[in-house]
């Protein structure tokens, strides 16, 4: 008789809009989809499958049934780049059975007008328990061979690399969000959602243009560790007809689970300074000794600017004992719990609360997992005891704990579990050295931002100068189509003239304009002042825009923007009827007329414009910004006038 796994199956599900197609076929025993859109093909036969230590879930599979179903709705998140999103999916859910071993797993499509998300599910079942994955064989077999930007995985510090260009074709292993533009003007990215309890999925390369799901490894070379009922996260393909759309079309949070939240009040968006860009500079240590940063009076003088100036909180990093010595080997010794003498931290909330400020607290592991994990519910203890409501934590180091990446499923697992023990203590996160976001921010809102890019700091002490002018402008399409990023702008001494010793021409490879411009484009609902209050008292315009710029809002639209190149992002505030423009350009200067179709028909604009000014270059003239005032309405075009590396922020208020 014919084996049942070589009976054919084959099933189509659309998109709502019908634009986007899937077809997953079983054939001789193995499962494949493809994608297209308007009959395009983006990806052409894909395997699907996976390799078990106990055996294959690969071959020999059989179709046991199908259902599909439609969904639509509108949630509202509690901040965000936008207020309601439409989650309005096509499912196909695949149920499939293994012939010899009767071991069953689904597999789950869901087809947006904007991508797709699939995932595999194992449900509870006598012939399969505890299983460990060797290999995920889940393909992406691109159609042509489109351009790409990308870093590379396997390499120490994480995700802090500066983004390449080439085609496919000739890339080796990458980290996701893997952003394309195909050789017909679709712009792609492969991601993924949802990662809980698994290994990162990175991509490699297989030949061609074929893309293979990687897993990061234990040290043992297990690839994930599980026990049925299980899931893994959502493989995610958003596709675009223009780069701007992939910014915002919600894929990712989508497929995430609602908050387990149920009272978000505490979840507070703000804008705050520190004691951090100091010690980048080298004016001040994070350790013990004269020039420590975080004393009590030093954190006092941040209060009062903070205070001053009605931002929300002080970040102090270097505040508990731990840091001496070479700090980025001492993760056994950090105490969470006791600060240095120098620093009352009794006194100093005890001021900031007199002042209307919170202190912002700081962990730093220095990937001392263990160390961390014994103390951290101590730790959250002992911050709220003093007031604290948001924390950033800090995982510098190559790797964890005896070779473990910080991207397989054990990292995982504690980067999952820290969100949660901070929610039950009612403390939000801005997690720096993280795993990369991948929408788990609707499930947990407390996990409100993260580093996982070159920030910032880079322009302090990096040995290449600093980020290029071009990062920025990259960063939109590649790293934040995952989530918000703690990028840290904010920086006004763009020459770095604090800094004492500077061997590497290290500065901010951008204009004033830029700087500011970045509160708008680069997302996140916790955005750092960063430079030194000296600094940005000494240019009181642009902290005027500092200071009233929001970041929590209530729609995001990308107007106009090209991957690498340039990018417009207009924002309307949550609170207000306010919008607000951020424009960025690489190296190259331009000038375009833009519609302002945005804004409320039939009403009268005040726009409070910061612009490069004649003749500024982020090279020789990064100061020169004139700021203005104009009327505006909804049928105007705006001109964006952008200096080489610079930008423009606008301030559009109702008359």
């Amino acid at each position: 008789c014919t084996p049942l796994f070589s009976q054919p199956y084959t099933e189509t599900i659309s998109s709502p809009d019908e634009g986007i197609h899937v077809e997953v076929t079983l054939t001789q025993g193995q499962l494949f989809y493809t994608l297209s859109k308007k009959k395009r093909l983006i990806l052409d036969t894909s395997r699907l499958g996976l390799e078990l230590k106990e055996g294959n879930l690969s071959s020999k599979l059989t179709y046991h049934s199908s259902t599909t179903s439609s969904f639509d709705e509108t949630w509202t998140q509690p901040w965000g780049e936008v207020k309601d999103i439409r989650n309005h999916y096509n499912e196909l859910n695949l149920e499939l059975e293994q012939e010899e071993t009767g071991r069953r797993m689904n597999v789950v499509f869901r087809v947006f007008d904007y991508g797709i998300g699939f995932r595999y599910e194992w449900p509870e079942q006598e012939n399969l328990d505890e299983f460990v994955i060797l290999d995920e064989l889940t393909e992406f077999n691109l159609a042509d061979d489109p351009q790409s930007w990308w870093i590379k995985a396997y390499i120490l510090n994480r995700y802090e690399h500066l983004y390449e260009k080439s085609e496919v074709s000739r890339i080796d292993t990458v980290q996701t969000p893997f952003t394309m533009e195909t050789q017909d003007g679709l712009f792609l990215s492969i991601h993924e959602a949802a990662l809980t309890d698994y290994a990162s999925m990175t991509l490699a390369r297989t030949g061609g243009t074929k893309l293979e799901a990687d897993l990061v490894p234990w040290l043992n070379g297990d690839k994930v560790r599980a026990k049925a009922p299980h899931v893994s996260p959502w493989r995610t393909i958003q596709v675009a007809e223009k780069a701007g759309d992939l910014i915002t079309d919600y894929l990712i949070l989508n497929l995430n689970e609602p908050s387990r939240i149920e009272n978000t009040d505490w979840i507070k968006p703000a804008k705050y300074t520190g004691i951090w860009w100091d010690m980048h500079l080298g004016t001040k240590t994070w350790g013990s000794g004269p020039n420590h940063g975080a004393t009590t009076e030093y954190t006092k003088e941040l209060i009062d600017f903070t205070s001053k100036h009605g931002f929300y909180g002080v970040l102090v990093e270097g505040w508990n004992t731990g840091w001496d010595g070479s700090w980025f080997e001492n993760g056994d010794v950090f105490s969470f719990t006791e600060p240095y003498p120098d620093f009352d931290i009794v006194e100093v909330t005890r001021y900031a609360e007199e002042k209307g400020v919170k202190l912002i607290g700081h962990h730093e592991t220095s990937a001392g997992i263990s160390n961390y994990e014994r103390q951290v519910d101590d730790a959250f203890a002992f911050y709220r005891e003093h007031g604290v409501e948001a924390i950033k934590t800090g995982y510098v180091g190559d790797f964890v704990e005896g070779g473990r990446w910080h991207h397989g499923q054990f990292m995982v697992r504690h980067y999952r579990s820290i969100v949660e023990k901070a929610a039950k203590a009612n403390i939000m996160l801005d997690v720096h050295e993280p795993i990369k976001a991948t929408g788990i921010r609707r499930t947990w809102p407390n996990m409100m931002t993260r580093e996982g890019a070159r920030g910032q700091e880079y322009n302090a002490w990096s040995v290449d100068g600093g980020n290029p002018p071009s990062h920025t402008v990259l960063l939109p399409f590649t790293r934040l189509l995952g989530g918000p990023m703690d990028y840290t702008p904010g920086v006004f001494d763009l020459l770095l003239n604090d800094k004492p010793e500077n061997p590497n021409n290290n500065r901010v490879q951008s204009t004033i304009a830029k700087e500011l411009a970045l509160y708008i484009v680069l997302y996140s609902p916790m955005q750092m002042v960063a430079d030194l209050p000296k600094n940005l008292e000494a240019n009181p315009v642009a902290l005027d825009f500092v200071k009233d710029v929001p970041v929590d809002w209530d729609e995001t639209r990308v107007p106009r923007a090209e991957v690498g190149e340039y990018i417009v992002t207009v924002r309307k505030d949550r609170n207000s009827s306010d919008w607000y423009l951020g424009a960025i350009t690489n190296e190259n200067a331009r000038s375009f007329d833009l519609k302002m179709d945005f804004l409320e028909p039939g009403k009268n604009y005040t726009a409070y414009i910061y612009s490069d000014g004649a003749g500024a270059d982020w090279e020789t003239r990064p100061y020169l910004m004139m700021k203005y005032n104009q009327t505006v309405t909804a049928g105007m075009d705006l001109r964006i006038n952008l200096a080489p590396g610079g930008g423009m922020a606008v301030r559009f208020t109702e008359q």
